[in-house]
């Protein structure tokens, strides 16, 4: 397409021709070139918001397009300067067209939005940015600790924050946030989404918001309402800065990315930017409705719960993807991605069928790009279709959300895992998900809680959920908690059932921390923050989901219990093995690296692991030395542990078998008030572990 005729010699147009590359807004100091792909419009019109009042707008018709992408170059705009699209086509939804240039659009390449959603803006950004000398941490999986929080929820009560700051990314940059991190033992937090999201507008209808998140709608944006700065760019250079703040303490930048579906629903839904601009490609539909079928369908296929499914096998969805991903690790420098739903983008079409496929274009391009295939790249491996569980099935070098790791350890703390089978399966790293394919436990990522469902607080305090506060009468939220109240419903003052229930927290937060694979810790967990039964509260922003700082309420013994656990992992690399145990020894004539006790003293049985009534299990863990060498090949020597975990209700006796490499040791880490830090144990003494309780011991000398 080329401009219109020239009226006279000597014309200029108002609008350069531009280049189609690379898509958005790239300012420069003489000019900024737009570039927006939108193939089947018939006109594209750049608008420039004019401050003031009334929204008062400046259009511009973009006459340049080449391989479906509308672009030109503006002289002279200013960072900050607000823009939007209107865009005509063919009103045609049974084809999968809904141009309507009424509609402002969203860039979908935008590097920050102004604005609430029916009203927002994509903004122009210079994104120069002083990094002074920060470089990537790239910590090994081995070595990470994972946090997941809310940008707001974790600093919005924190009183040693600036009031100012509280809730952005500069109040989770403070020195404040860094060092409660450093002290707990996070290597890296992972932030619930903050690429520009909006509200549905049912929750808005009811009073509530999107308080998550997951409702994604700029995806090179940061969300501009966590910003104390502004929202015309300043959220892009404050995101930087927290970014910069959080790796000076060795803290890395995890982001929970929502590539799977937008805040655009369904196609009845509102049109903020893709629906607008090439609905047709962007949003997957139905079968037959497969590239050019006659008989196209235009209803969306949706295995998100969202209403729409981004199509990550058309080739624009797709760049936009990698793009998106490239621009987070080179712009922003976060190092990694959590993937919501990624079974929903995994999948190919067929002629009858869209199936999950592990060859899929999306895993293949990541796995040979050059800044990606280097970063941190953890999967929730499922959507919400019976076909898309895909735990141990994400090929290398994934990582995954392990549920299974999840629902087993609750059962066992909560007396309901019919034996400790899988239970020391899940402890060694879970080897019947990931050693099949070559993956190691670091494939594993181990959880008791996340952001969806109940703290670890309400794990023990609550036998259903309760939320009532959400509007949906009680009907959403998972009803599989697998939680145990302890005799009462909800917060009691009784001081035993109480005294329980933090004993049963820091048993799953000591387990979490001392298995094999990667921890990931949910905020607050380690303080005692409730939800008061809440275990869906994604349009709960406020005091339900923010974590409380007071020490009136916090469970700090629980606390200290995942503080010191921690510590044992991070010194000791006995407790954070790279190889799989084998059951066999690591010297010739030595232990062997991984042994499993029965509280008799003898290893366990294969009559054991069937034992639905056993409630105790012993892990001893050889340290002398390890399997695997060190970074110049030389033999690493650690002490070795002996771990012992009971759920059972009454105190039991264990046996502390004589053997030949280890004759002494101490407790250094006990839930069981009965055996502080410190007990000196003996090898063949008998030892009495109180009811429910997690008793760490340490090779001493004899």
């Amino acid at each position: 397409m080329t401009p219109t005729l020239w009226r006279t010699l000597g014309e200029q147009a108002e609008v350069w021709p531009g280049r189609n590359w690379p898509l958005g807004a790239t300012w420069s100091a003489e000019s900024t070139n737009f570039a927006v792909y939108a193939p089947n419009a018939t006109a594209v019109w750049l608008c420039v918001a004019l401050d003031g009042p009334g929204g008062a707008e400046r259009r511009y018709a973009l006459t340049e397009q080449s391989l479906g992408i509308w672009h030109g170059a503006l002289p002279s705009v200013a960072p900050g300067t607000r823009y939007a699209y209107r865009v005509e086509g063919p009103d045609a939804p049974e084809q999968g067209m809904r141009f309507d240039p009424s509609v402002l659009l969203l860039d979908p390449y935008g590097l920050a939005v102004s604005g609430e959603a029916g009203a927002a803006w994509s903004v122009v950004v210079d994104p120069a940015f002083d990094w002074q000398g920060e470089t990537p941490i790239r910590r090994r999986y081995l070595d990470t600790v994972i946090y997941e929080l809310h940008v707001k929820g974790f600093t919005k009560l924190h009183d040693r924050i600036p009031e100012e700051l509280r809730g952005t990314y500069a109040g989770l940059g403070h020195p404040v946030v860094t060092q409660y991190l450093n002290d707990l033992g996070v290597t890296a937090v992972e932030l619930l989404p903050v690429h520009q999201f909006f509200s549905e507008p049912a929750l808005l209808e009811r009073g509530t918001v999107n308080y998550w998140g997951y409702n994604s709608i700029g995806y090179f944006a940061p969300h501009a309402a966590y910003s104390s700065s502004g929202d015309r760019g300043q959220q892009v250079t404050e995101f930087k800065e927290m970014v910069r703040s959080l790796h000076a303490a060795g803290i890395e930048v995890i982001l929970d990315v929502v590539y799977n579906h937008t805040a655009e629903a369904g196609p009845d839904g509102p049109t903020y930017s893709f629906r607008g601009l090439d609905d047709r490609g962007f949003y997957r539909r139905n079968p037959p409705g497969l590239d050019g079928d006659p008989d196209y369908d235009d209803t969306y296929w949706d295995v998100t719960g969202c209403g729409n499914t981004v199509n990550s096998e058309d080739p624009l969805a797709l760049r936009l993807i990698l793009d998106s991903l490239r621009h987070w690790v080179t712009e922003m420098h976060v190092d990694g991605f959590r993937f919501d739903l990624m079974s929903a983008i995994t999948r190919t079409a067929g002629p009858d069928a869209i199936k999950v496929d592990m060859a899929c274009k999306l895993l293949i391009a990541i796995g040979q790009d050059p800044v990606l295939r280097h970063v941190k790249l953890i999967a929730e491996p499922w959507d919400v279709s019976m076909d898309g569980y895909l735990v141990g099935g994400m090929p290398p070098p994934w990582v995954e959300w392990n549920d299974q790791y999840r629902d087993t350890i609750r059962d066992f703390w909560r007396g309901q895992s019919g034996g400790t089978q899988s239970v020391a399966t899940r402890l060694a790293g879970s080897s019947d998900l990931y050693a099949d394919d070559g993956r190691s436990a670091y494939n594993s990522v181990n959880f008791v809680t996340a952001h969806d469902g109940f703290t670890v607080r309400d794990l023990v305090s609550y036998d259903h959920k309760h939320n009532e506060a959400n509007g949906e009468d009680n009907r959403d939220g998972s009803d599989n908690n697998r939680s145990w109240n302890h005799g009462v419903e909800g917060e009691t003052d009784d001081p035993d059932i109480v005294a329980l229930r933090r004993r049963q927290a820091a048993n799953l937060m000591a387990t979490l921390c001392l298995s094999n694979g990667v921890p990931m810790l949910t905020a607050g967990d380690e303080r005692g923050r409730t939800q008061g039964g809440n275990n869906n509260p994604y349009c709960q922003d406020n005091e339900i989901s923010w974590v409380d700082w007071s020490v009136d309420d916090a469970w700090l013994d629980v606390y200290e219990v995942t503080r010191a656990a921690l510590t044992l992992r991070r010194e000791h690399p006995a407790l954070r093995q790279r190889h799989w145990f084998e059951g066999r020894p690591t010297i010739v004539g030595g232990p062997k690296d991984l042994a499993w006790l029965h509280p008799s003293g003898r290893e366990m049985t294969d009559e054991d692991w069937y034992d639905a009534g056993l409630t105790t299990i012993g892990m001893f863990v050889s340290g002398r030395p390890l399997r695997t060498p060190g970074p110049r090949g030389e033999q690493q020597i650690d002490t070795s542990f002996l771990l012992w975990f009971h759920a059972g209700a009454e105190p039991i006796e264990v046996y502390l078998p004589d053997n030949d490499w280890v004759h002494a040791g101490a407790i250094v880490l006990s839930t069981d008030p009965g055996l502080p830090d410190g007990t000196r144990v003996e090898v063949g003494e008998v030892l009495t572990i109180g009811a429910r309780s997690v008793v760490v011991m340490q090779e001493a000398d004899a």
